[in-house]
């Protein structure tokens, strides 16, 4: 089960505070209702939402590393866990799950990145302005006329998909977590398909090199 982040507490407690359910609560963050109900005891407890001192060996790195390595990963989602070792100042040594725990605190796991096509600022802008233009027809009145086409080129040779970017829950389609992929060569198919809503249509291939 995933162990919030303090970010995520303070945002947890927050909707306890403006009356949302445990169970809500929970089913937002991915963790269990125990979680979210031993947050609430303890804040009323301490008034605070940190972790209680722990027996056990001394904590392996300062808030200061913690910090560097959480905002590291925040401005480049696809670095390793290794290179950030490698940059830590000072002299002092860490493993590489040391700095995958740090960023598991925060809210950050590697995850096998989405792969969508490179999309320059203008691409995001036409994109937001076309989905407001056309926010709200319906099927009955707007989408029955219009015919939906779509092409995608398969290609032969893939990425090996080892390629990790850490990210926090719901953050699969952020833009700085999104694998960019420009069509390059290796020969591929290239697959072409339109639909009309309400009216079957068949599907046309089209191969290539």
């Amino acid at each position: 089960m995933a162990r919030l982040s303090r970010e995520d507490r303070q945002i947890a407690l927050g909707r306890l505070q403006a009356g949302q359910s445990q169970s809500a609560i929970a089913r937002h963050f991915h963790v269990s209702q125990s979680t979210i109900s031993r947050l609430w005891v303890r804040f009323q407890a301490t008034g605070s939402v940190a972790d209680l001192p722990r027996a056990g060996r001394p904590r392996a790195t300062t808030a200061a590393h913690d910090h560097f390595i959480r905002l590291r990963h925040l401005r480049n989602r696809f670095l390793s866990a290794s290179s950030s070792v490698q940059a830590l100042p000072g002299p002092q040594r860490l493993s590489d799950q040391t700095v995958r725990n740090r960023l598991h605190e925060a809210g950050l796991r590697a995850r096998r990145p989405h792969r969508g096509a490179v999309l320059t600022r203008r691409h995001r802008q036409n994109r937001v302005q076309w989905g407001n233009q056309h926010l709200r027809w319906t099927v009955r009145n707007h989408w029955r006329h219009v015919w939906f086409s779509d092409e995608s080129y398969f290609l032969l040779q893939r990425h090996d998909g080892r390629r990790r970017v850490y990210r926090r829950v719901n953050e699969r389609y952020a833009p700085n977590c999104v694998d960019e992929a420009p069509v390059h060569g290796g020969g591929g198919v290239m697959v072409w398909g339109r639909s009309i809503p309400l009216e079957g249509a068949p599907w046309c291939t089209s191969k290539g090199a």
